[in-house]
């Protein structure tokens, strides 16, 4: 998977290289698509949510460019797979998902790869996470119609923000890094995730609130 998809795919970055190396992908895929975890694809996790491809993981990861001493906060447990793989690239991560079922399992799954400095939350993703910010870098693993406003008040001066941006069928990837006084946007490339659900991105459903 790593030398056809991600370091053949261009992904330069050796931390995000030997992180995709360590985690063991399949153990975050529901048992029917084990056979299928290190494929070049996303594959459903249950609540209409998917684990993103290898090297759409790889690419968001370096985009944020970690040197392993920053805060994050990622937008979009899902299956913990992209968290697994901050947790060896950060200090600590703060993630949000607003499905409770896939933060338990995530949670539980992060636990038995002792990955300590991960902390979940249930709650609406589209508000972050205000109490622990500002962030060094924040990632949002779902397309949202716009750049909700309170990613960009949570994120620190010279922090990246890494984000699917656009319509429900496809979106384009957009790095923001936060200046003093502006905001610098970058296009990553186009994507396809599925939708940012929430206050400020699609329509949501009522939601609960736990920390993990």
């Amino acid at each position: 998977m790593v030398e056809t998809q991600i370091t053949g795919r261009g992904i330069k970055q050796k931390e995000v290289v030997d992180a995709m190396l360590k985690v063991p992908r399949h153990l975050f895929t529901e048992e029917t698509f084990i056979s299928q975890a290190y494929n070049d694809y996303p594959l459903p996790i249950g609540g209409d949510q998917t684990i993103s491809q290898p090297y759409i993981v790889a690419l968001m990861t370096e985009a944020l460019k970690l040197d392993g001493t920053e805060k994050v906060l990622e937008i979009g447990t899902g299956s913990g797979y992209q968290s697994a793989v901050l947790s060896l690239m950060a200090h600590k991560v703060y993630s949000v998902e607003r499905l409770s079922t896939l933060a338990d399992r995530a949670r539980k799954i992060l636990d038995s790869l002792l990955c300590s400095n991960v902390v979940i939350r249930v709650a609406d993703g589209t508000l972050g996470w205000a109490v622990n910010g500002p962030y060094d870098a924040i990632i949002v693993t779902a397309g949202s119609p716009e750049v909700p406003e309170a990613y960009m008040q949570q994120l620190k001066v010279g922090g990246r923000l890494v984000i699917p941006v656009g319509g429900e069928q496809a979106q384009e990837l957009i790095r923001v890094t936060r200046l003093e006084g502006a905001f610098k946007k970058e296009s990553l490339g186009g994507c396809r995730f599925v939708k940012l659900v929430g206050k400020y991105g699609w329509r949501a459903k009522e939601t609960g609130s736990a920390t993990y």
